[in-house]
């Protein structure tokens, strides 16, 4: 058994064309499992989450220009030798292995060196670029064959292995891969064998990703409208009449948000739904979380009010933070939901009282205005005098609501069950997208967002503050939000009319619709 040699499996993977959406289920489920990941220059950075934090991830990834990692000989190497040593290893690709991605040349390899692997296929760039440029590649109205080629080899070698006299006319559809260093000579062999002058072109750069760009001009006039657009690589270039379908079909580009690159400053926990939606309207989200929940260090105050639940009228809860932490110190002390079955219950919002019924508990309450001054307001309404109300909340929080309602005679014990301290690292990479004037949103959704976003990007004096956010625009989820924005000295653009994630995102995109039609 000692002399027994255990191998690893390679896996190249398809990582799709840059949508890290369009990775296949095979896919996402080797790069969960893998213990190491050797990545490409193409691959989304975002496909990397998958990743278990314990793997070994390596960049090879390589440029146009020369500009490479590692040469294609180390990289196959490096395959060998990871592959040899036991271990899961995920080789992820852009598009698709197999399709000029020498996939192909990394099994050779690894069959040479008797290395188990496997091949998840990928969307190539291909079809993704003319499908996210609004063409398709076959209609039976235009043509009903495909070609691809790659236009790297074409100065590259003595003599072209791309049959262009058979190409120019034989296929209806022409999509060049790597083809913008190349495209006056692309262009001239089609038209030199036979491709009509006013034949359609495309050229998609970036193709589903937020930094898309798509120019259209003729086999005459492309290189010329490519050049002035300053398009670089990586590019792909699509010949055929099926580029006409675009000003019908373009669907990806014509997103509100399209191109729009948006800071959320949620928890990494929380901005799933608000990155959701906003990346569903063409934003390109960066996430630089402003807020790091921890639990408090001494429960003392919310233990002794559950152990006197019973003197306790009422129950509020103002964030789903609030939500998560008490029902977490409630299963910690061998508590649960039906310590609750004497109060009514308050939520400041839908999305509160959503929460909590997660856990079998109805809101009896939720105001009309979801802030803390109205969830006061409406009990204030009810007669609230004389009543006692617990309030699990963060450590340091607005004092409005258990003011208002002790104002108004009742009696309010604050237990605080978690509190917000700012995260470490980013700072920097914050700073510089703001100085590069790359951001064109920052969302905030509540006061300390606020509070930690100006603390992390560290501004030495107020001019220094307006002049990184100069021309950026804030949009804050309500009024106590906002207020925070404007007390910092600051302008708040959009701010929605009912305080939830998906009125915020409805408020931006109409925002921007208006400003487009202005």
């Amino acid at each position: 058994m000692d002399n027994i040699n255990i191998k690893g499996k390679v896996y190249l993977v398809g990582a799709g064309p840059g949508d890290p959406g369009l990775l296949t289920l095979r896919g996402k489920y080797l790069l969960q499992r893998a213990e190491v990941v050797f990545y490409d220059y193409l691959v989304n950075k975002k496909l990397l989450k998958h990743v278990p934090k314990t793997a070994e991830l390596i960049y090879v990834g390589k440029k146009g220009g020369g500009l490479h990692a590692f040469t294609q000989d180390g990289i196959n190497q490096m395959l060998v030798e990871y592959g040899n040593s036991g271990k899961k290893v995920v080789r992820l690709k852009g598009g698709d292995p197999f399709i000029f991605g020498r996939g192909a040349e990394e099994i050779q390899e690894l069959v040479q060196a008797g290395i188990d692997f496997e091949v998840v296929p990928g969307v190539t760039s291909a079809t993704a670029a003319a499908t996210y440029a609004g063409i398709p590649i076959t209609h039976r109205g235009y043509t009903t064959s495909v070609a691809f080629v790659t236009g790297h080899e074409a100065t590259g070698k003595r003599e072209s292995t791309v049959a262009w006299d058979k190409l120019a006319t034989g296929a209806g559809t022409i999509v060049v891969y790597m083809g913008i260093k190349n495209l006056p000579i692309i262009t001239s062999k089609l038209l030199e064998h036979g491709r009509a002058p006013e034949t359609p072109v495309a050229v998609v750069r970036w193709a589903s990703t937020p930094i898309q760009r798509s120019v259209v001009g003729t086999l005459e006039t492309i290189t010329d409208v490519v050049r002035e657009a300053g398009i670089t690589p990586p590019a792909l270039v699509i010949v055929g009449e099926v580029v006409k379908l675009r000003k019908t079909v373009d669907w990806f580009e014509r997103r509100p948000l399209f191109g729009k690159r948006m800071v959320v400053t949620r928890t990494r926990e929380q901005a799933s739904e608000l990155v959701y939606l906003l990346e569903e309207n063409g934003a390109d989200c960066l996430e630089y979380s402003t807020i790091h929940i921890e639990p408090v260090d001494d429960y003392s105050l919310l233990d002794h009010a559950v152990q006197n639940m019973k003197n306790y009228d009422w129950v509020l809860f103002t964030s789903l933070n609030a939500i998560t932490y008490f029902f977490k110190r409630l299963e910690a002390i061998g508590q649960d939901s039906r310590i609750l079955a004497g109060c009514c219950i308050g939520a400041v919002g839908r999305a509160t009282a959503d929460e909590l019924l997660k856990h079998g508990i109805r809101a009896d309450l939720i105001p009309e205005k979801f802030t803390g001054a109205g969830l006061a307001e409406s009990l204030i309404n009810g007669a609230i005098t004389g009543k006692n109300i617990l309030l699990p909340r963060a450590e340091k929080a607005m004092e409005t609501l258990p003011e208002m309602l002790e104002d108004a005679g009742a009696t309010v014990t604050i237990a605080p069950v978690y509190r917000n301290v700012p995260p470490k690292g980013r700072k920097d990479e914050l700073r510089d997208e703001l100085a590069d004037g790359n951001i064109e949103l920052l969302t905030f959704t509540s006061s300390s967002t606020v509070t930690n976003f100006l603390t992390m990007i560290d501004a030495v004096n107020e001019q220094e503050l307006h002049s990184l956010l100069d021309g950026v625009k804030i949009a804050a989820i309500g009024p106590v939000t906002a207020e925070t924005v404007c007390n910092n000295g600051l302008k708040v653009d959009i701010q929605p009319s009912n305080y939830t994630i998906p009125d915020m995102v409805a408020s931006i995109v109409e925002y921007y619709h208006t400003q487009s039609e202005g």
